[in-house]
C-alpha cells in the first residue's frame, strides 16, 4: 500500500470514502484543513470521509546500497566527504572573521591613541589658559558680563564638555600637570609640617578659659532665620556666613558692619568658603548649584561662575591648599573637583556601592587626601590623584554633619548625631569618642584651630578641648553657654591664632567669643 501523496508506505493509512484512495493521515488532514478537497481528484472532502485502516506495524526496507558492505562503505564515504566540506567552509569563515576582527582592533587602537593625544593637547592648552587667567586680572566690565551671562554649566557643557552614551557628561579629568601641582604642594607642606612649631602668638589655654561672648550680630533675615555655615578669611579680619534666607553675608569683625550681601541662590546656603587667591569666595546651596564670587576694590563680590553639575543639594565646599582648586559634595552621592579660575568641573566622582549622598567634606592639610561624610553615618577617605576610596570609617549614628583634619595631619574629627569621634589616620582607627549631648541633640559642627592645638564642638552649646595625643586625655577647657533656648549652634570656627571664635546658630545670630578685653574692639 502506497500513499497517493508521498509515494511511500504510510505509517497511519486512511482511505477516502469517495475516491477509495489511500493517504498518509497527517498529510491528507493538513490538505483537507487548508483546501477542503481531495488532493488527487479535487472533489470536496471532509474529515468524516476518511476511514482509518488498521495494519501491522510498517517496517521500511533498507536502501539498496545498504544491503552490502561496499554499499555501506560508499554511504560512509559520502557522509565523510560532506563533513569535510562543511568543516573546510567553517574554517574559511573563521579565518575571515579573525582577519576582520584584527583589522577592527587595529583601527580601534589607532583611534584611542589619537584621542589620547588630542586630550593631552587639550588639557595642556586648558592648563596654559588657566595659568594665564590667574595672572591677568579680570576687568570689572568683564565681571559684570560674567554675572549677567552666569557662566552656567549648560553653556559651558556645549563648549568644553562632550556628551557620552546616555547623555552623560565626559569630564576632562585631573591631568598629569595638575597631579604634579598637587604632589609638589603636598611635598612642600609635608616638609614644612615636620619643622612646624606652635606659633608664639597662639592664645594659651589660660586665655581660652577666660573667653566669653563679646558680641552677637543678627545678620540674616527674620523671615527665614538661621546660619548654616561660617568661615573666616585667613589673612583678613572678615567673616562669612551662609543662611537659610538664601543669602551669604560677608561681615567685618573689627567694625561690626556688613561688607556685602551675596544674593542669587534660590534656596538655603549650606556652605561658604574663602579663597585667598584673587579674593575668591565659594558658596554651595540646596538649590543644587555652586557659585564662585570674586571680590572687587569697592568691597562687593561679583558672581564669576554658576556651577550646575550636581543633581541634588550641595552640602559642603572645601578648598585645596594650592587655592587653585576646590571640591563640592552633594546629596546626589557624588563629589566634584573644580578648577577655581575657570569654574570647570574636571571630574565628578560617584560611589559605585550606592548610598544616600554626602553631607560634609574636607581636604587633608597636605591636599592629597579628601574626607567625606555621608547620610549613612559613614566617613570615606579618598585619594585625590586616583579618585579612589582608600579607607572607610564607620561607627557613627546618623548623618556625619561635619569633619575636620588636624594641622599635623594625624587626626580626623567627625561629628554626627551621637557626638564626635577622633580617628588616627596612621592606624585608621577610632581612638576617642565625645558624647557631649543627650541622644536628642546632634553635634552639628567640629573644627580644629589652624595650629592644631584646640578642637571646638558645637551643638546645644559650644565646647573647646585641648588637643593631645592618642593615649593622653583630651581635656575640655571651656564650655560656652547653652544655646538651646535661642537656637542651636550649627557651625563653629576658630579665628587666627585662636584669638577668637565665631559661632553660627539657628536664631540667625553670629556670635563672637574671645577675651573680655577685646570687647571694645567688637563694639
Amino acid at each position: 500500500m502506497i500513499c497517493a501523496i508521498s509515494g511511500e508506505v504510510p505509517e497511519e493509512p486512511v482511505i477516502s470514502k469517495k475516491s477509495g484512495l489511500l493517504f498518509e493521515k497527517r498529510l491528507v488532514e493538513r490538505h483537507v484543513e487548508d483546501y477542503g478537497k481531495c488532493p488527487v481528484t479535487g472533489e470536496a472532502l471532509t474529515m468524516d470521509d476518511l476511514i482509518s485502516v488498521k495494519t501491522n506495524k510498517t517496517v521500511k526496507p533498507r536502501p539498496l546500497q545498504a544491503a552490502s558492505i561496499p554499499g555501506l562503505l560508499g554511504m560512509f564515504q559520502i557522509e565523510w566527504d560532506q563533513l569535510m566540506l562543511s568543516h573546510f567552509a567553517l574554517e574559511q569563515q573563521l579565518h575571515t572573521a579573525r582577519q576582520e576582527l584584527s583589522h577592527a582592533l587595529y583601527q580601534h587602537d589607532a583611534a584611542c591613541r589619537v584621542i589620547a593625544r588630542l586630550k593631552n593637547e587639550r588639557d595642556e592648552a586648558r592648563t596654559l589658559l588657566t595659568q594665564t587667567e590667574r595672572h591677568v586680572p579680570m576687568p570689572a566690565s568683564t565681571a559684570v558680563a560674567a554675572n549677567d551671562s552666569t557662566f552656567s554649566n549648560g553653556k559651558r557643557a556645549a563648549e568644553d564638555e562632550e556628551l557620552g552614551s546616555g547623555g552623560k557628561k565626559i569630564r576632562p579629568g585631573i591631568s598629569a600637570n595638575i597631579i604634579t601641582e598637587l604632589t609638589d604642594c603636598n611635598a612642600i607642606l609635608s616638609q614644612q609640617r615636620k619643622k612646624r612649631q606652635i606659633p608664639p602668638t597662639l592664645a594659651p589655654v589660660e586665655s581660652l578659659e577666660k573667653y566669653t561672648q563679646l558680641s552677637s550680630h543678627p545678620l540674616h533675615k527674620t523671615s527665614k532665620p538661621g546660619i548654616l555655615s561660617v568661615d573666616i578669611h585667613p589673612s583678613k579680619d572678615i567673616i562669612a556666613t551662609g543662611g537659610v534666607d538664601t543669602n551669604a553675608i560677608v561681615f567685618d569683625r573689627t567694625s561690626g558692619q556688613i561688607i556685602s550681601t551675596l544674593s542669587g541662590h534660590s534656596k538655603r546656603v549650606t556652605s561658604v568658603k574663602f579663597v585667598p587667591q584673587d579674593e575668591f569666595f565659594v558658596t554651595g546651596s540646596a538649590d543644587k548649584t555652586v557659585r564662585v564670587w570674586q571680590g572687587s576694590e569697592d568691597g562687593n563680590y561679583n558672581c564669576r561662575h554658576i556651577l550646575k553639575d550636581h543633581s541634588a543639594e550641595v552640602q559642603a565646599v572645601t578648598v585645596h591648599a594650592t587655592n587653585n582648586y576646590f571640591v563640592t559634595a552633594s546629596l546626589d552621592n557624588t563629589w566634584c573637583f573644580y578648577d577655581l579660575s575657570s569654574g570647570l568641573c574636571l571630574t565628578q566622582v560617584g560611589d559605585a556601592s550606592g548610598g544616600d549622598g554626602y553631607t560634609s567634606a574636607a581636604f587633608h592639610p597636605d591636599g592629597l587626601i579628601l574626607g567625606t561624610g555621608t547620610l549613612e553615618a559613614l566617613v570615606r577617605i579618598w585619594d585625590v590623584k586616583s579618585q579612589s576610596n582608600v579607607a572607610k570609617f564607620d561607627g557613627h549614628v546618623g548623618p556625619v554633619t561635619a569633619i575636620s583634619f588636624s594641622e599635623n595631619g594625624y587626626f580626623l574629627a567627625t561629628a554626627a548625631h551621637d557626638g564626635v569621634k577622633l580617628w588616627d589616620l596612621r592606624k585608621l582607627r577610632n581612638f576617642r569618642t565625645f558624647t557631649p549631648y543627650d541622644s536628642n541633640t546632634p553635634t552639628n559642627s567640629v573644627d580644629f584651630d589652624h595650629s592644631g592645638s584646640y578642637l571646638a564642638i558645637a551643638g546645644s552649646d559650644i565646647r573647646v578641648y585641648q588637643v593631645a595625643n592618642v593615649k593622653s586625655e583630651w581635656n575640655c577647657i571651656k564650655t560656652f553657654p547653652d544655646l538651646s533656648g535661642t537656637g542651636k549652634a550649627t557651625s563653629v570656627k576658630f579665628g587666627p591664632d585662636a584669638k577668637y571664635m565665631t559661632v553660627g546658630s539657628m536664631d540667625r545670630n553670629l556670635r563672637i567669643f574671645g577675651l573680655p578685653g577685646d570687647a571694645a574692639e567688637e563694639s
